[in-house]
């Protein structure tokens, strides 16, 4: 199956980052390059990183007429501040998962066709199916009610337990199973919740951005802008939180986070709301209905 992604807020994520020739900009999430070629087409340079290898193929063979000017790398954006050419003068993330990836059943990501459930951004780690094995009932129903905010997480648990299911349609009917029909979302598949959660968990994806966060400072040159793309309330309040932190506008946060609401900080919101996508492109792409475009540029 060829490659294909539907690259969400496409122009609103360029006019942002601001690239010109002379600049390096890092996505931290290739996918299928549909950002990359729009920071291309305007003159900067790209690093373009992905856990994916048939991202990374996809895109080196989509912006090979770019010459040195594009670098697609395999990596977690999480180690970003690790790469040689840091710092960057923009970084961008469009965080989850492609449109490829779901579409994809040999992914596992989605019970819309039956495939192994696997649900691995990239090739290391444990299956979605091993995950579920090797958890506990509790620790199971944990990760679903922390990272899917799924109110039947103990039923669900409790059936995937007992069903040990080793697809993803087989999944879907044990958490179908386990939840009155009477309760089932309306506008949503009732697993939903479910495989988002194991998705998460799977693929550390939280641990990963909250990496990322923590060293945003030493990843961009002064000028140099951030902008992240999330599809869902735990990854946005996340930016949303270290955004306002690192210009001055919300005060606090965890203990080992050393304090950044300063009287002068050292960066500034370019996105006071998150922007999120219009009709047409809605219209055009269903799934960017729950896109929130985020920014903060560095000043100093």
């Amino acid at each position: 199956m060829a490659f294909s992604h539907h690259t969400v807020l496409l122009h609103e994520a360029v006019r942002l980052l601001k690239p010109e020739p002379g600049k390096l900009i890092l996505d931290g999430t290739l996918g299928g390059g549909g950002h990359s070629e729009a920071l291309l087409q305007a003159g900067a340079d790209v690093v373009g990183l992905d856990r994916d290898h048939a991202a990374l193929d996809a895109a080196a063979q989509r912006l090979k007429a770019y010459g040195t000017h594009f670098q697609a790398r395999e990596g977690n954006f999480a180690d970003a501040a690790s790469l040689p050419m840091a710092p960057f003068d923009g970084v961008l993330l469009d965080l989850g998962v492609s449109s490829h990836q779901l579409d994809t059943p040999g992914r596992g990501f989605s019970f819309q066709a039956d495939g192994p459930l696997d649900m691995r951004l990239g090739q290391d780690g444990v299956t979605a199916a091993e995950l579920i094995a090797s958890l506990e009932e509790k620790e199971l129903a944990d990760v679903i009610w922390r990272y899917g905010d799924e109110r039947f997480s103990r039923p669900i648990a409790r059936a995937l337990k007992a069903t040990s299911p080793q697809t993803t349609q087989a999944a879907a009917f044990a958490i179908a199973g386990a939840v009155p029909k009477s309760q089932w979302p309306k506008r949503v598949h009732v697993a939903t919740k479910t495989f988002q959660a194991l998705r998460i968990a799977v693929n550390g994806e939280l641990d990963a951005l909250d990496q990322f966060l923590d060293k945003l400072p030493s990843l961009l040159k002064p000028g140099g802008v951030a902008a992240i793309i999330a599809f869902h309330s735990l990854e946005d309040r996340r930016v949303k939180t270290a955004f306002r932190r690192l210009t001055g506008t919300e005060p606090g946060g965890p203990a080992h986070v050393p304090p950044l609401a300063t009287k002068f900080p050292d960066f500034e919101l370019l996105t006071r709301k998150s922007i999120s996508a219009g009709e047409d492109e809605v219209e055009d792409n269903p799934r960017a209905r729950s896109a929130h475009l985020r920014a903060v540029e560095k000043i100093r």
